[in-house]
């Protein structure tokens, strides 16, 4: 979802103008549209079906993060040696 600088940065006012055009192109494109105000990024408007793939992705980030912060600090274990100790557990 690469963002085109020349298609993809709108300013308010041209949203406010041209409202239906601005929500067929980020339905067209799937791409989000930058709003701007005084030539600054304001705001980020996108589709709804793509939003709801990024906050899914998302949150499937900030459930990894403690497995990561795990492995950083050394808690973990080899796969042979954990599946060991479940059967040896599980008296399997």
């Amino acid at each position: 979802m690469p963002i085109s600088i020349t298609e993809d940065i709108r300013s308010i006012t041209d949203l406010k103008r041209n409202t239906n055009s601005v929500l067929n192109q980020i339905r067209k494109t799937k791409r989000p549209v930058i709003l701007t105000v005084n030539g600054k990024a304001e705001a980020v408007l996108v589709d709804a079906k793509e939003y709801e793939k990024i906050s899914n992705a998302f949150n499937l980030l900030k459930l990894l993060a403690p497995a990561e912060e795990d492995v950083r600090e050394g808690r973990f274990s080899e796969a042979k040696e954990f599946f060991q100790e479940f059967k040896r557990g599980k008296e399997i």
